[in-house]
């Protein structure tokens, strides 16, 4: 069957802190988020567009929907297209704003479409729609960790996914269900059933530091895992960052809470 959407070779470049190289024959076009570029060569023009990315012509109302879709899950108004107007092959390179991995995946392998939480997105080619998928269940929505919707890749296109840390994967069979922590979900297949379940166990609850929810996944189907997501890792750098009077925690200090009492601080 022929491709629909725009074909992208690509070079991922890096270890812990990776980027994606797009290279684009003339008149190709890469769509992306706001502030994943890192460089392109002369020749690629860029456009902030209303819309999903499909790239089908659309009309006004369909582009406000596409636009107020986006807005649901959290992300920019806007969406950049990079089109290389130019008679040669031209780059562009994308990156994430966190450590992780960049996963190249395509939504042929997929049945067409795939799940993922609104921070995973980095670029797809000019055809896939980036749109929402809402959580069927209100307790997934509620507690879920990444709200109630989540974003959906629709087409036959190339996507890029962001995942912090190590991605782990898993193809689960069918009634197989696995629990993850809210936060370490990247992607997973549309026939996978998401859902959230208590930890249980009040010392588990109060003291377990794992939040009050797993995720569940019932396959089957396949889903993606990260070990660092971005939300953990803000969490810990708030944590080991100055307080107030720029004192901060001197981790790894035998003298940090000694210096402290010295200086009059409580």
């Amino acid at each position: 069957m022929t491709r629909q959407a725009h074909e992208l070779d690509h070079r991922i470049v890096g270890d812990d802190m990776q980027c994606v190289e797009i290279t684009l024959d003339p008149h190709e076009t890469v769509i992306a988020e706001a502030s994943t570029l890192m460089m392109m060569d002369d020749g690629i023009e860029m456009k902030t567009i209303f819309g999903d990315g499909r790239g089908q012509p659309q009309s006004f109302l369909d582009k406000m929907i596409g636009a107020g879709k986006r807005v649901l899950t959290g992300e920019s108004l806007f969406m950049t297209t990079y089109t290389n107007i130019s008679s040669a092959r031209r780059t562009a390179w994308f990156a994430a704003a966190y450590p992780g991995k960049i996963m190249p995946l395509d939504l042929r392998d997929y049945h067409g479409k795939l799940i993922c939480q609104k921070d995973s997105f980095l670029c797809a080619a000019k055809g896939v729609s980036i749109g929402i998928a809402f959580q069927r269940k209100l307790g997934a929505g509620l507690f879920g960790g990444e709200g109630f919707i989540m974003q959906s890749l629709e087409g036959d296109g190339q996507v890029y996914i962001h995942a912090g840390g190590t991605t782990v994967q898993r193809e689960l069979q069918s009634g197989e269900t696995l629990k993850v922590d809210t936060g370490c979900l990247v992607c997973m297949t549309q026939t996978v059933n998401y859902d959230i379940k208590m930890v249980g166990g009040i010392k588990n609850t109060l003291f377990g530091g794992e939040g009050l929810f797993f995720a569940t996944l019932t396959g089957p189907g396949h889903v993606w895992i990260q070990s660092l997501p971005f939300s953990r890792l803000a969490d810990n750098i708030i944590a080991a960052a100055p307080r107030a009077g720029g004192k901060g925690k001197e981790e790894g200090s035998l003298l940090g809470g000694i210096g402290r009492l010295l200086d009059g601080d409580n």
